[in-house]
């Protein structure tokens, strides 16, 4: 993933961030640190990067100045449209596992990562 997105001066966390705007259209910054599970701190200096580029502008909520959206820019909609698609990734990694593991795969490690959270969740408040 790195080596393709490496020409068009994009990371992998990046990509995430415009994929998650080119497909589901401008979102609260906070919850698009929920959506992609990073750090609120590692998404603004990744939105800061993008922002800078040009590919994404943050905007102040006017009725709350604490709550920022996230939207594409046209030159980070131009971008994406020039991206590769990154789908043979997925064909490389489970292109001869059957859909049975897979489905379980995903099942254990949403459930095995609910848990940690909670746990982490739990922790922090004692």
């Amino acid at each position: 993933m790195d080596a393709t997105l490496r020409p068009y001066d994009l990371g992998a966390t990046q990509w995430y961030v415009l994929h998650q705007l080119a497909h589901d259209g401008p979102i609260r910054q906070r919850d698009l640190s929920q959506t992609l599970q990073v750090e609120r701190a590692t998404l603004s200096a990744v939105v800061a990067v993008l922002v800078r580029k040009g590919l994404i502008e943050q905007l102040t909520n006017p009725e709350d100045q604490r709550q920022k959206f996230l939207r594409m820019t046209p030159a980070g909609m131009k971008l994406w449209q020039e991206l590769p698609d990154l789908d043979f990734i997925h064909e490389v990694a489970f292109g001869d596992i059957n859909n049975a593991d897979t489905d379980t795969a995903i099942r254990v490690l949403k459930t095995a990562t609910k848990r940690l959270n909670e746990y982490l969740q739990k922790e922090g408040k004692k």
